[in-house]
């Protein structure tokens, strides 16, 4: 991980410092957080700690209100996004076969040529 994403991911802001930065009451970032939109983490004293991403998520969510779309909606867009993630994270870690390494050395050569790969040939202008 990056030095910058660790240091957004350290939890260390209180509640009430959210809701200045958010510009939220406490009882809605409890309520984003039962709808399991936040994640904040707790320290010794049970308290809620939350990082710069959860800021981060919990102005997004405003955004998305403010567009118009409801809490199912904004929960299938982050669960979208999610899925979206684990399949980038799943094909990275899968090896490349022989189809793989000749389709990617295929369209590089049309690219280098000039032509395009799915639209069919096109002629480079000079």
């Amino acid at each position: 991980m990056k030095e910058k994403e660790l240091r957004r991911s350290l939890a260390v802001l209180p509640i009430g410092t959210v809701m200045k930065l958010a510009n939220l009451t406490a009882r809605q970032i409890r309520y984003y957080e039962e709808q399991e939109l936040i994640r904040p983490e707790r320290n010794a004293g049970n308290r809620r700690m939350f990082s710069l991403n959860d800021v981060d998520r919990l102005l997004e969510i405003k955004d998305y209100l403010a567009d118009g779309i409801n809490m199912a909606g904004i929960k299938e867009i982050y669960a979208m996004q999610k899925q979206k993630a684990q399949q980038k994270e799943a094909d990275l870690a899968r090896p490349l076969t022989d189809t793989d390494v000749r389709r990617i050395l295929h369209d590089e050569f049309l690219n280098i040529g000039g032509f395009k790969a799915k639209d069919g040939p096109e002629y480079p202008s000079h």
